[in-house]
Formats: structure tokens, sequence, C-alpha cells
């Protein structure tokens, strides 16, 4: 039964959030079908939103990112994975390390709807970030 009151979340660092997601066509917006940086961080931003929630009871409020690399592209078609890692806590602030892989990939190649699932995940993007809380009932 919950009772309203904050989990305490500096033990739950390390604590990480995945959610899979496949890239919709609509979505691509260069030649080649390719994606825009912009399409992964708006995936981080869920994957923190639900981090937030499940350490602190409220969705949060994205505050800034830092070291942001696109290392691979992302295109429409691709069934990529969005992940956020707790690394750290302050009073209000929780830092996260972000990473989007590319897990699948379509083969248009092959047929229209060809695809596969890569051996080896392709890392496209990764982040860290601080998202901020507000503050607890008991500080």
């Amino acid at each position: 039964m919950s009772t309203g009151a904050r989990r305490p979340v500096d033990d739950l660092v390390g604590l990480t959030v995945t959610h899979r997601r496949y890239v919709p066509y609509s979505h691509a917006h260069y030649a080649g079908h390719l994606v825009d940086g912009a399409y992964g961080l708006g995936l981080f931003g869920d994957v923190a939103t639900e981090l937030c929630i499940r350490t602190d009871g409220d969705e949060g409020l994205f505050a800034s990112y830092s070291d942001v690399q696109f290392q691979s592209a992302v295109r429409a078609g691709d069934l990529v994975e969005a992940s956020a890692e707790l690394v750290a806590v302050g009073r209000r602030s929780r830092t996260m390390r972000f990473r989007l892989l590319v897990v699948g990939r379509g083969r248009p190649g092959l047929g229209e709807s060809a695809a596969r699932i890569l051996d080896e995940p392709l890392v496209a993007t990764t982040a860290t970030g601080v998202v901020v809380v507000p503050a607890s009932d008991s500080a």
C-alpha cells in the first residue's frame, strides 16, 4: 500500500529503465530514410520520465543534456532501444546516462517489409542529462 511518501533514491543509483520502439517512416526527414537526432532525445525524455516516476513518484522536469554524441544513423524502419540509468542523486536533481541502440533494421533491398534483428546492436546516441523533481516532503 502506498502512503504517498517518496522512496529514498540514494540506494537506487544504477536503476535502469529501457523502452523499445519501432521508428515509423513518418519520422524520416532526410535521404536514405534518415531520422533526425532529436528523435532519440525525445525517447531519452520518455525513459527519464519513467525513471523519475519509479524513484520519486513524479515525472520530473528535464533541466539539461550534456555530452550528447550522435554515433550512428537511425533510419525509418529501425527497431531502437532507449535506456536511462540513474548515476547520481542530488536533493532535487537526478543525473542519468542515456543510450540509444539500433537493435533491428529494415532490409528494403529484400522487400518492402523485410527486416532483421542485428547480431550486434549499433550505438546510435549517448548522452548525460539532469532531471529535477519537486522537493521531498521530508526536506
